[in-house]
Order: C-alpha cells, then sequence, then structure tokens
C-alpha cells in the first residue's frame, strides 16, 4: 500500500466549481485559491438560512491510542460512502493544526484511500485561516501591553491579565515567560506565556459565531484582565473587536474541498479537544446540513472528551440535534486498552480484546445518556483476524445491544464502508433527530458541572478542585458566569487524569489544577491533571522526516 501522500498525489482531483455544482453553490459564491480550494461567500452562507436542514452524523471514537484509530478516516470514508448509496453528503471537518503536523500525531486528512484532498495544502497553511486566527489574538494582546504603556487608563492590574500569547506551533519553551525586559520603552516586565493556536478562545470564538456580527460580539465579550478592585476588562473596553474582526473577516467564510472520490468537504475551523471543545466551525456544520441531506463531522479525540463537548457545548449552543453518532473502534486499540504492548499487537489476542471492550463500552454508554443512536465502526487492520472481529461483534451485540460493522475504507475507500453508511441512514432515517439530553442543566453550579462529568463521563469517585480554582470558580459565579457549560481539559489517553491508566479505570479523582473563563465562547475550562495548554514536540518530532525531493514535492507529511 502506498503512503497517504503518495496516494492523495496520485488522486485525480476535480475542479473546485465542478464539486461546488454538486451542492448547488454557483460559480461567483467561489473564492477559490487554486484550483481546488475555494472559501465559500459569506452572501451565499447567509442566502441558506431559509432551507430545509439535512441529518447530522457525528462520528467519535474509543480512547485514542498509539496503534491508531482512525476518526477522520472514518468520518471521510463515511461521507463517501453515503454518497455512494446514493445519499447527497457533505463531510464537515477540522482543520489541522501546524503542532502536531510537525510534532507526533501528523496531519488530520484522513488517510489511505479515505483522505480529503489536496492533502498537503490541508494539512500546512491551507487558506491562512489560523494564521488569521493567530494575528486577531496577537493584535489583543499587542493592545493589552499598548494600553497599560500609554497610561493604563482602563486601570489593568498587570498581576491579573488573564490573556496569554499563542503560537500555532508545539513550543514548550514558551509555556511560562517574561516578557517587556530591556527598559522603559519596551513596557511593563510581567510573566506571560503562550498556549497553541487552537487553545485560543478566539479559535473557540471562530467555531462558535454565528455570523461576523456575532463573532464580533462574542470577542468583545472575552476578559482579557481585571483591575485593582476586580472589576473585568473585555476586548470590547479595549476598542479592539473591529480590527480582530476585520482581520477575521476572509478567514470567517468556510473552506471548501473535496475526497479523493470526489465528496464535498467543508473544513473549517480547528480546536482540539483534550484543550479546547475539539469541533468545527457551526458555521460549517450548518452550511453543510444544507448543502445536502447529510452531513458527517467529527468530535476530537474520544467520545468522553470530543463528543461529551459536541453535545454539552456546541449543541446546547447552535441548536444542533445528531440523529446519528458513530463511534470509532479497531481490534488493535482495544488490545492495547487491554494490556498489549505495541509491539505485539499482531498477534491474535481475543482475551485482550475482552478486556480492552470496557472503553468501548463505557463510551457506548456515555454517548447514550444523550440520547442519540449510536453504531460502532470498526477500523479494519491487516492484521486483525476473523476471530478477533467475531468476538468483538458479539460483545457489542450481547453486552451493549449496538451494531459493530467492519469497515475496510482505508483500503477500499468508500466501497469499504457502505454497510456502515447503511446502517447509519436506516437510524437517521428512523424519525426525526431528538434533541440531546444534555449532562447538566445551565443552572447546576460550574464546580457540580465538573463534578457531574467526571463523575458520570470519566468514571471518577470525585473531583478535586485546588484551591486557586475554587476561589476562581466562586468569583465566576459571582460575576454571573455560573450558567456556561464547562470544557474540560484533560489527557486524551485516559478516563483518568493519568494517561498511562488505560481500559476503563473507575474510583479515581479527577484533580482541576485551574479554570480559565472563555466568557466570549460561552464556557470555563477546567484545567485536569498535567494537561498542557501548549504542547511540546517528542524527542524524535515529524518535522525531522518532513523535507522536498528532487522536483519540489512534499514528502514525509503523513
Amino acid at each position: 500500500m502506498p503512503t497517504d501522500i503518495e496516494i492523495a498525489r496520485a488522486a485525480t482531483l476535480q475542479p473546485i466549481t465542478a464539486i461546488a455544482q454538486k451542492i448547488g453553490i454557483p460559480d461567483e459564491a467561489l473564492h477559490p485559491y487554486g484550483r481546488h480550494i475555494a472559501k465559500i461567500d459569506h452572501a451565499h452562507i447567509r442566502g441558506l438560512e431559509a432551507r430545509p436542514e439535512g441529518k447530522l452524523i457525528l462520528v467519535t471514537a474509543i480512547s485514542p491510542t498509539p496503534a491508531g484509530e482512525g476518526k477522520t478516516t472514518t468520518t471521510v470514508g463515511l461521507g463517501d460512502a453515503l454518497n455512494r448509496i446514493g445519499r447527497k453528503t457533505v463531510i464537515c471537518l477540522r482543520e489541522p493544526s501546524l503542532g502536531p503536523c510537525f510534532g507526533q500525531k501528523g496531519g488530520a486528512a484522513g488517510g489511505g484511500r479515505a483522505q480529503v484532498v489536496p492533502m498537503e495544502a490541508i494539512n500546512l497553511h491551507f487558506t491562512g485561516d489560523f494564521h488569521a486566527i493567530t494575528s486577531a489574538h496577537s493584535l489583543a494582546a499587542a493592545l493589552i501591553d499598548n494600553h497599560v504603556y500609554w497610561g493604563n487608563p482602563l486601570g489593568i492590574d498587570l498581576r491579573r491579565v488573564a490573556f496569554r500569547r499563542v503560537l500555532d506551533m508545539n513550543d514548550r519553551a514558551l509555556r511560562t515567560i517574561t516578557q517587556s525586559l530591556g527598559g522603559v520603552a519596551n513596557g511593563f516586565p510581567r510573566e506571560d506565556g503562550f498556549d497553541i493556536t487552537v487553545a485560543s478562545e478566539v479559535m473557540a470564538v471562530f467555531c462558535l459565531a454565528r455570523d461576523l456580527a456575532d463573532l464580533e460580539v462574542r470577542l468583545g465579550r472575552i476578559v482579557v484582565a481585571e483591575t485593582r478592585d476586580r472589576k473585568p476588562v473585555t476586548l470590547a473596553d479595549l476598542k479592539a473587536t473591529g480590527a480582530m474582526t476585520v482581520l477575521l473577516k476572509d478567514a470567517l467564510q468556510p473552506n471548501l474541498v473535496q475526497t479523493i472520490e470526489g465528496s464535498p468537504a467543508l473544513i473549517h475551523g480547528g480546536p482540539f479537544a483534550n484543550i479546547a471543545h475539539g469541533c468545527n466551525s457551526v458555521i460549517a456544520t450548518r452550511a453543510g446540513l444544507r448543502l445536502g441531506d447529510y452531513a458527517v463531522t467529527e468530535a476530537g479525540f474520544g467520545a468522553d472528551l470530543g463528543a461529551e463537548k459536541f453535545f454539552d457545548i456546541k449543541c446546547r449552543q447552535a441548536g444542533l440535534n445528531p440523529s446519528a453518532v458513530v463511534i470509532v473502534a479497531t481490534v488493535r486499540a482495544l488490545k492495547m486498552h487491554g494490556g498489549v504492548a505495541k509491539a505485539d499487537l499482531g498477534a491474535e489476542n481475543v482475551a485482550a480484546l475482552e478486556r480492552g471492550f470496557a472503553n468501548l463500552a463505557r463510551h457506548v454508554e456515555n454517548v447514550r445518556r444523550f440520547g442519540a443512536p449510536v453504531v460502532v465502526a470498526v477500523n479494519h487492520f491487516h492484521a486483525d483476524t476473523e476471530a478477533e472481529h467475531a468476538a468483538l461483534k458479539a460483545l457489542c451485540r450481547d453486552r451493549l445491544d449496538v451494531e459493530a460493522i467492519t469497515c475496510r475504507h482505508w483500503a477500499e475507500g468508500g466501497a469499504g464502508a457502505e454497510d456502515l453508511a447503511h446502517a447509519v441512514a436506516a437510524l437517521s432515517d428512523a424519525g426525526p433527530a431528538a434533541t440531546p439530553r444534555l449532562a447538566y442543566p445551565d443552572a447546576m453550579p460550574l464546580e457540580d458541572k465538573i463534578r457531574t462529568v467526571a463523575r458520570d463521563f470519566y468514571g471518577a469517585a470525585d473531583i478535586q478542585v485546588e484551591s486557586k480554582a475554587a476561589a476562581k470558580l466562586a468569583a465566576f459565579e459571582q460575576a454571573g458566569h455560573g450558567r456556561l457549560p464547562v470544557c474540560m481539559a484533560k489527557t486524551q489517553y485516559s478516563f483518568s487524569t493519568d494517561p498511562t491508566l488505560m481500559g476503563a479505570p473507575s474510583g479515581h479523582v479527577v484533580a482541576v489544577r485551574d479554570v480559565r473563563l472563555s466568557a466570549g465562547a460561552g464556557f470555563v475550562v477546567a484545567i485536569c491533571g498535567e494537561i498542557m495548554t501548549m504542547p511540546g514536540l517528542p524527542k524524535v518530532p515529524a518535522a525531522e522526516g518532513i523535507h522536498l525531493d528532487a522536483e519540489g514535492r512534499i514528502e514525509g507529511l503523513f
């Protein structure tokens, strides 16, 4: 089998205008970025609002492992398969961050014969959306320090500046910095730090905004600091929102690309699910629902993170009602959750699969809490055995009363996911999508919301909130933010805060070491365990293998 980039490069791409025509977008509504990428004009997006919405399908997964699960690959394969069986489908994905591309995880354009293309452009600079978000965030950070330098009329307390800087790269050296050294001409020295762009509140606002007007209002609500008497200072107070919206104007138009098989795909926005809310933009999702009979989207990492936030944050704010949820699992990953080392995953081991099944079972139970019908997609790997797949299907049927379907889209494209497509269509067409049963009501106190997620979704006995975080939560409540949902920043590798604790641990305590207010995005972030909002590079980063060949083509990107 060729590599992902070789498969993508060998694909025959259609002109982006032809892809747009499949879903009724005229040429004049496109802003092309070359022959195979285009943005969809704001005016055309507004014109879609009167159309009825199609069926929304969410793709999520078990807790990720180094063995690989293939959630984005399955999202793409399912979209291709639905189109193959005659269901007009639009795929809605997040944009990849440069941090993982050059770090450990790689890109986020799918894999094998289930990819969105052009893969190299999508995984690298694409249409510049992340650069625009980084620039808008950086403008706000510069305006804060400039305001203080020129007399500080708002009375910002430099000890209480909460707006960190961002960069779309993994760089642990920037997590905590001292800035403005070198004398009075450079401002007032203070401690600061960087997050990765996908953890920026500007990114979250970008992905939850309904339109440009809503974007500017949300940006204005972002609390960046406090005064000495603890009054909040917002970006609206700093008169930053107009210029920030200008920087984000073009970026807020969804990006249209295609799969290898020519299915239309909207790729827009990209917050991580382990440190942010993990969903693509509301604008792109809504557009996909109005441009097709089905919209297939994904939520980052496992269902304990991405799917929970999809329902409790995105659906809560945008009023979305998924018709079905696909949970992606692999035999390899479940064996790893059952205690098998990565080097030994090639050997048949039904007993380990049965032990690791507890992880999938909890994710299925968690998704069912929201009231959406579930199907399990078993992403096939070449070393899997028939006995392992048969055992997994039996476990799903007998213990969970859920159907598990073997999928071969990585090797076969959409044809390898047609069984899954038929199952998803049957679930979706059974009746109108129900309003999700959210995990907690708006009126529940913030600390209790965190505790509810930890107990109900992570299997925890309780939470332990550090005193600093508890004081912040009380202050948020007093300031009128108590009705906001919570966004858990936690390791993606475990239901606990210990990334080495695999399977389905229970009875642990989730340590909450800090909380952050995202008033513009409309949630409170709970930072749990040792999770970092600025990742670091691994010992051998993927960047070491990425290069141009003699003909100027990119090699090593995956």
